[in-house]
């Protein structure tokens, strides 16, 4: 079993930073791909990020490209959402999840969904005021 926690959120101006982390505890999971989901109000849950078991590879939605960095730290069983350049539109609830599965066939146009993830943690409210 594998726990995971969230932390990090907070409000934030337009324009600024946040860094959000999930710390993992019960196993190790220097073996399971990682990703990064966000629920916005009154909406689905929608995949942010993902993160290849190494770190080699790494995936975004589109609206975060070049904005939202996600990266691990295996020796801390943590990773991490460097999130700059925030915008309203990325208020959400926050959640991380971790893929217990084999890895992944990565293409360029990969886009996993909350279904190839089989721990999530509680979620970190991010709100960005305009």
């Amino acid at each position: 079993q594998v726990h995971l926690v969230e932390s990090g959120g907070g409000l934030v101006q337009t324009g600024g930073s946040l860094r959000l982390s999930c710390a993992a505890s019960g196993r190790t999971l220097s073996r399971f791909a990682m990703g990064w989901f966000r629920r916005p109000q009154g909406r689905q849950r929608e995949f942010v990020a993902h993160i290849s078991w190494n770190g080699d590879q790494t995936y975004y939605r589109d609206a975060v490209k070049g904005r939202f960095t996600i990266s691990r730290d295996n020796a801390e069983n943590t990773v991490y959402l460097q999130m700059n350049s925030l915008k309203p539109e990325d208020t959400a609830v926050y959640f991380c999840a971790a893929d217990s599965g084999p890895p992944p066939s990565y293409t360029d146009n990969y886009f996993p969904t909350s279904h190839e993830y089989d721990y999530w943690g509680q979620g970190t409210q991010v709100t960005v005021s305009s």
